[in-house]
């Protein structure tokens, strides 16, 4: 399966500290592997799967999408405003 990350996700890992970006790389790399272990996303967002992940205490969310054969990484951030600003994003992503 292919893989793709959107600039907004490349972003945010690379303004990261190394522990979170290995973090990071270390949940996508589960993504990979089972592309199933997100939740299901309805309404709006319902192409979305969202996995959760914790790292220092802090709750971290990758919104990932598979169209065909590509796994496609659009968003990663905290819960704040995450979905709305998933929302925002998939509406000038795809126009």
């Amino acid at each position: 399966m292919k893989r793709l990350f959107t600039p907004a996700f490349r972003k945010f890992v690379k303004k990261q500290t190394p522990p979170l970006q290995l973090a990071i790389q270390d949940e996508v790399d589960r993504i990979i592997a089972h592309t199933e272990i997100g939740e299901g996303k309805t309404g709006d967002l319902i192409s979305f799967q969202v996995h959760k992940f914790k790292f220092r205490r802090q709750e971290y969310l990758i919104a990932y999408e598979i169209v065909g054969e590509e796994l496609i990484f659009f968003m990663i951030g905290t819960h704040e405003n995450f979905y709305r600003d998933l929302k925002k994003y998939q509406k000038e992503f795809h126009s």
